[in-house]
């Protein structure tokens, strides 16, 4: 059995990590043009209310958020690959399987309410 000291240790850790992936997803969404700006700091915000357990990191680039060490999801700017919109994407540990297809990337052009329920529900799904 671990000792104490050494639980703490490996909590403090994890802690640290989470914070540092943390500034470097703010540092990206704070580098992404106006609108693209407004809108990830949005999703940002909305992903780690529906899904707490998440640890933001940087995937490729682009900000992600993990469970367990593994991207459940993640989005980038339009600007990244020249798009008119933004990406939100889900990989293959997200909980979104929906008989023998389903959609695994949404493009978003603006955030309304509806949009950003969506979002919430569709992350909570994702890592139940």
């Amino acid at each position: 059995m671990k000792s104490e000291e050494e639980k703490l240790k490996v909590t403090q850790e994890k802690a640290a990590e989470k914070a540092d992936g943390e500034s470097a997803v703010l540092a990206v969404i704070a580098a992404m043009e106006g609108p693209y700006r407004a809108m990830g700091e949005r999703l940002h915000a909305i992903i780690k209310a529906s899904a707490p357990a998440l640890s933001p990191r940087l995937w490729y680039g682009m900000p992600a958020y993990a469970k367990d060490g593994k991207v459940v999801c993640f989005f980038r700017s339009g600007q990244k690959f020249k798009e008119r919109y933004m990406t939100l994407g889900f990989n293959d540990v997200a909980n979104l399987d929906e008989g023998a297809m389903w959609p695994v990337a949404f493009a978003l052009k603006e955030l309304t309410a509806a949009e950003e329920a969506r979002v919430g529900a569709l992350v909570k799904k994702a890592v139940s």
